[in-house]
Parts: C-alpha cells; structure tokens; sequence
C-alpha cells in the first residue's frame, strides 16, 4: 500500500478523528490497534506544542540523593519513524505499517513544529522521502536505542579487543550501529540521516473553523493530500476524471493562473497564490483530487478575503455560495467555467 500523507478537514464535530480510527487504520490500512498498538501514534497540535515535543528534548530528572541528570525523551515523529524502520527489519511482521496520527493540526505552529523534518514530505513514487536530512547525536543515538534496544551495547561486548582498540566509547557505538544496520533497508542510518519509509503514513486533522489559529503555508499544504468531510460526516468525493494527463492540467493550471491574475485586486500576495504545475503531481487527476486540494486552496488561501471572485466565476449568488462545501460540491462548473472562459 501507498504512504497516506493526508489532511481530513471539516467543520467540528462531522467525525474527523472516527473516520481515521475506525475507517481509514482499521480498514484501509489494516492496522488493528488492539492487537498491534505500537503501530498506531497519536499526538494533538496544541499552542504551546514544539519540534522537541514532536521529534525529542532533553528532559531533566532528580536522582534519590537529590542530583540531577538530564535524558533524552523521544517526540511523537522519532517514536514513530523508528517503529517503522523496526517493522521494516523485521519484515516477516504481517503488520508492518505505522500510522502517525496528529489532531488539531493547525491548532500548532506547524512550521516549527516541523522544522526541518517539513524536507521529508515530498515523496518519491515508491513512497520513501525525496531527501535526507541530517539529525543530531542525541536524536540518533534515541533512535538506534529505539529500533534495536540493547542489541548496540551487546553488539559491542561482543567485540574483539582487535575491533575496538583505540576506539572511544563514542567511535565503538558508531561501529556496532553500522554492523546493524549496514544490510538493511536503512543502511543510510550509518550516515546519521533519515528518510520516511513506505511503511509510514501521517494522517491529521482540522477544523476549518480554526484555521486563523496559525497560518499554514502554500508550500506546506502542498505537500498533503487533502479530504473534506462534509457537515453529513462524509467525505465529500465526486467520482470521474478531471484530467486524463500531465498536458491537459497544465493547459488548465495556465488558464486558471490568467483567473487567478485577473482578480488580483481580491488578492493580498499575488506572486505565492498562483498555481504550480506540481501542485498535484498525479499523471492522471480525479475530480476529487480537485475538490480537496485544489479548490480548497482557492477558497483558503487565494480568495481568503472575499469570495466575489468566485461568486461571479460560479454564476452563483451570495447565499449560494457561502461555504466551502456550496463550492466543492460545484466541482464540474469550476472546471468548465475557468476552461471556456479564460
């Protein structure tokens, strides 16, 4: 199965957080949270929520004879990724995936909660991270003791003093850590670097109502999958083809700029608010996909402060078009309005 990397979206109380649990791990992904529970990670976005709370931070603990010393506790996202790298080596496990589950996501300054883990969300087809990126002593240290336990310092007892010899303490766990992982699907540990693996999927969610909490950018939405749950609790998906290949969206995404550039004066910051070839990278585009992602993006981030743009585009009136979902469901008239117009 292919990565989920996607943002369900909605009013409060349409079962956001239900339909993750109870359709898309359980069914889709076939994960049973009872009997493999270390598979399943959740965590809620929050204001006081950080990239320490997410990937690790040092956390300080008093001793009986009242010292004090500081260890590292894993985030959410190292806890999950090194569940998937464990599942990976062991591939005989049946249930392999991981699911990182994040609620309220934009109830969270996503951008640094993220940092540079943001690097990782674009992926490749065969659903690994496009790019590496590197990650401190600490962070890397935690995620070796996560994925192998004590396997690292037995590994190293059961060195000869020919291995070891001249070796710091540090240069030892370097060179057993390499021994672990050099045949595996994650032998660029060695270079204390990481990816997200195909067996790793983040699923969030958020409340359309508290999206002024903290602004998410163009570049980060783009990186998401996106589904509307509809006021009825149902994702709101139209079947059929938008676009049967790459020539036909671009000839669209082209018209739908000169749209975009037409009404510039609705538009604060017009230059990050037109649309990119990639902004679906799919060869083939669904209706839905156009629904969730891309018209979304039009509602939110492009006409954010009046919708008369679209009002006009829709040939609709002001109590016709007062949410995203009137628009979304108009998923055909879009298309057709911007193709023979502009």
């Amino acid at each position: 199965m292919q990565p989920i990397q996607k943002i369900l979206f909605g009013s409060p109380g349409t079962g956001k957080s239900y339909r993750v649990d109870n359709e898309i791990i359980l069914f889709d992904m076939e994960i049973d949270i009872e009997e493999t529970p270390e598979n399943v990670i959740k965590t809620v976005f929050h204001p006081e929520y950080t990239y320490g709370d997410f990937i690790g931070k040092l956390m300080p603990i008093s001793n009986k004879d009242g010292k004090v010393k500081y260890s590292y506790y894993e985030g959410h996202f190292l806890k999950a990724l090194a569940q998937a790298y464990k599942n990976l080596i062991n591939s005989n496990n049946e249930n392999k995936d991981v699911v990182l589950v994040i609620d309220e996501i934009n109830r969270g300054n996503s951008a640094a909660i993220f940092g540079n883990i943001f690097q990782l969300l674009d992926k490749e087809k065969n659903g690994w991270s496009n790019y590496q990126i590197n990650i401190s002593e600490m962070e890397f240290d935690k995620l070796i003791e996560l994925i192998f336990g004590n396997e690292v310092d037995n590994r190293i007892g059961r060195m000869t003093n020919a291995e070891t010899r001249g070796l710091t303490e540090v240069e030892k766990r370097k060179l057993a850590t390499c021994k672990l992982v050099e045949n595996t699907a994650i032998s660029f540990l060695k270079e204390q670097v990481i990816k997200i693996p195909p067996n790793l999927s983040i699923i969030a969610t958020m409340n359309t109502s508290d999206s002024s909490i903290y602004y998410m950018d163009s570049a980060f939405k783009r990186r998401w999958d996106w589904e509307f749950i509809g006021i009825d609790g149902k994702p709101v998906k139209a079947d059929g083809i938008a676009f049967n290949n790459r020539e036909e969206w671009e000839k669209f995404v082209k018209q739908l700029n000169i749209f975009i550039k037409s009404k510039h004066k609705y538009i604060r910051g017009i230059e990050d608010k037109q649309v990119g070839y990639w902004f679906i990278n799919d060869r083939i585009i669904e209706k839905s996909t156009i629904q969730n992602k891309l018209m979304f993006f039009i509602w939110d981030n492009v006409f954010s402060r009046d919708k008369k743009p679209l009002i006009e585009l829709m040939e609709s009136s002001n109590d016709k078009l007062i949410t995203f979902g009137d628009f979304a469901e108009q998923v055909d008239m879009f298309i057709k309005n911007i193709q023979e117009n502009y």
